[in-house]
Formats: C-alpha cells, sequence, structure tokens
C-alpha cells in the first residue's frame, strides 16, 4: 500500500513540473498569447497603412486629382490657365553678404 501511494506523489510531481516548467507550460502558454496579442496589435497597424496607399494608388490611376494636388505640393506647380505666379525673392541684409 505504501509503494502505491510514493508511486501516486510521484506521478503527481512528475505532471506538476510538466505542467509549470515543460513544454507547453503554462509560463510558455502566457508568453506566446502575449506574443500573439503583439503580432496582431502590428498587423492591424500594417493592414490600415496597406489600405491607405490601395487608396492612395486607386485614386492616382483614377484621377488626375489627386496627381495635380501631388505636384502642387511636392513639386510646386501650377496651372497655366486661371492661376498667376508671384515669387517671392528676398533681399540679402548687408551683414551676409
Amino acid at each position: 500500500m505504501k509503494w502505491i501511494i510514493t508511486l501516486l506523489i510521484t506521478l503527481l510531481i512528475v505532471l506538476q513540473a510538466k505542467l509549470w516548467l515543460g513544454d507547453g507550460s503554462i509560463a510558455e502558454v502566457h508568453q506566446l498569447g502575449n506574443t500573439v496579442a503583439l503580432q496582431q496589435q502590428k498587423n492591424k497597424i500594417t493592414q490600415e497603412r496597406n489600405m491607405a496607399l490601395e487608396a492612395e494608388v486607386k485614386d492616382l490611376k483614377k484621377g488626375l486629382d489627386a496627381v495635380e494636388e501631388r505636384a502642387r505640393s511636392e513639386l510646386g506647380m501650377i496651372k497655366i490657365t486661371r492661376e498667376t505666379f508671384y515669387q517671392i525673392v528676398e533681399r540679402k541684409s548687408p551683414e551676409t553678404k
């Protein structure tokens, strides 16, 4: 009878060790859950960025308004008709000759 109790206690210790320290332990599962949550956040941010880029590409392919807006903001271009171009030239101060 004593050997059965010893066997059961040993089995309990082995199973508890496996649960807390082995592969698939509680700590490892918790760490993997945190890693999955972090990766899901990264995926969501990347997906939103991809959707914005996709919308911009569609807009650039579809119409000229987006192309015109980009030309104005990034290249400083103007329309030939209905617009007047003014260039402001700053004078150099005598101290910085």
